[in-house]
């Protein structure tokens, strides 16, 4: 064996593992092939392949990906290719780490979300399956020199739309732009090819909200419905029951501890940062209502032999799943609604009752300018205290008894119709 540190041989995997073995030896170059270089990194279990020009005199090389992630045939299959693509524009995009697929960057993305600690378990099923079921079978075969807006908007945003929302089908386009954004800032692709694309060169379409699916005249049987007997201070009730109560999320609600509630007169229910969608805590304050209400489940909880720090367990005693909790919901929507719109009827009725905007905002811990949040801070807590008080009242007028006494719940407020308060305010 030669101990020069270029080794000519025929390119196939089972040479590169033998001459790996050989440490003097850092270059491999195929007579065959004379634009192909491949070379050893620290790691002799792996390598790069080089893409090597000759213009004006010069040599520079472009990484056409990693050995063993590309085997030899592999790069012998798109050194052809590449060397076109290079010859038309220089800058072409150019995959490191192993990418020679869009599919190759997606993973290497979701594998960043995954092991990222600052975003929710339920963010990162959101990226998952949008991955999986979305991008993978329509574009992860895409070649990264061929993604271009004409190939984006020809077979995903195109085809998508006509089978999923506008909204989702905007999410996974804005998913392909962040992933290649974010290999642009590593340095590990040189440009993205989507850098100028925006959704509307493909769909003017205003994207509106949906309108909420529960309308204000659908609340008293509802709330009839989670006070039967059977179903109340279970799940089933006490979920949708608390979401709605509070305007809060399903992925929040479902996470709840008792060591979070504070069960005495004027406490509050704390949400912490990792649990909500928004990265920042959420402090709701316990109405007269809704303490009795948490009082009555937890001492439920405790007679069925549960004395676990989770709201909503599942068997093992762990919180219910976002798929578990959602199953529940349906269960009791039948298909009519979903968990969001519990959220959004809460919303639509706080503005009925006068209920300050900001205040409003805070309580669904919307992202509110500093500016904004600084004007409101001062009376902030009261505010939302007085804003839960009066819905709640409105709630116990349409039927929902809230075990305020330990003989049996309170009587209606009088004075609660929403329109009534707004005008009075």
């Amino acid at each position: 064996m030669t101990d020069s540190k270029t080794q000519h041989i025929k390119f196939n995997d089972a040479e590169l593992k033998r001459l790996a073995e050989v440490p003097v030896i850092r270059n491999v170059r195929d007579h065959r092939h004379p634009a192909l270089l491949f070379r050893f990194g620290r790691n002799r279990a792996r390598g790069s392949w080089l893409v090597v020009r000759h213009v004006n005199g010069k040599s520079p090389t472009r990484k056409l990906g990693n050995w063993p992630d590309i085997p030899a045939k592999t790069a012998l299959e798109l050194l052809p290719k590449k060397l076109a693509e290079l010859t038309t524009d220089p800058d072409s995009i150019v995959g490191e780490s192993g990418w020679v697929t869009l599919g190759d960057l997606l993973r290497w993305h979701l594998d960043r979300v995954t092991r990222d600690r600052s975003k929710s378990e339920d963010w990162k099923a959101n990226v998952r399956s949008l991955i999986a079921c979305q991008l993978l079978p329509r574009v992860g075969s895409l070649h990264l020199a061929q993604v271009k807006k004409a190939t984006i908007d020809d077979q995903l945003i195109w085809p998508m739309q006509e089978v999923r929302s506008l909204a989702y089908t905007r999410q996974a386009f804005g998913l392909v732009k962040t992933a290649l954004s974010r290999a642009v800032k590593l340095e590990l692709l040189k440009a993205s090819p989507l850098s100028e694309m925006v959704f509307k060169d493909s769909i003017d379409t205003p994207i509106r909200p949906k309108p909420c699916a529960i309308r204000p005249l659908q609340l008293p049987p509802l709330l009839a419905r989670l006070c039967t007997e059977g179903a109340m201070l279970t799940a089933l009730c006490m979920l949708p029951l608390l979401m709605l109560c509070h305007g809060t999320r399903i992925s929040e609600t479902r996470l709840a501890k008792w060591t979070n509630i504070e069960l005495v007169e004027g406490g509050e229910w704390y949400f912490p940062p990792e649990d909500t969608k928004t990265d920042q805590a959420l402090r709701l304050p316990l109405t007269r209502f809704t303490l009795a209400l948490l009082k009555a489940y937890r001492a439920q909880q405790k007679r069925t032999g549960y004395t676990g720090i989770y709201l909503f367990p599942r068997g093992d005693g762990e919180p219910l799943t976002d798929n578990q909790g959602q199953a529940l919901i349906a269960s009791l929507a039948g298909g009519e609604w979903t968990s969001h719109d519990l959220r959004k009827i809460a919303r639509t009725l706080w503005l009925d009752l006068g209920v300050d905007y900001f205040i409003g905002e805070l309580l669904l811990n919307h992202d509110i300018p500093d500016l904004q949040a600084a004007y409101i801070h001062t009376h902030a807590e009261a505010l939302k205290r007085d804003a839960l008080e009066r819905w709640h009242t409105w709630l116990e007028s349409r039927g929902l008894p809230f075990f305020a006494t330990a003989t049996g719940p309170r009587h209606a407020a009088i004075g609660t119709d929403p329109h009534a308060n707004n005008h009075a305010g």
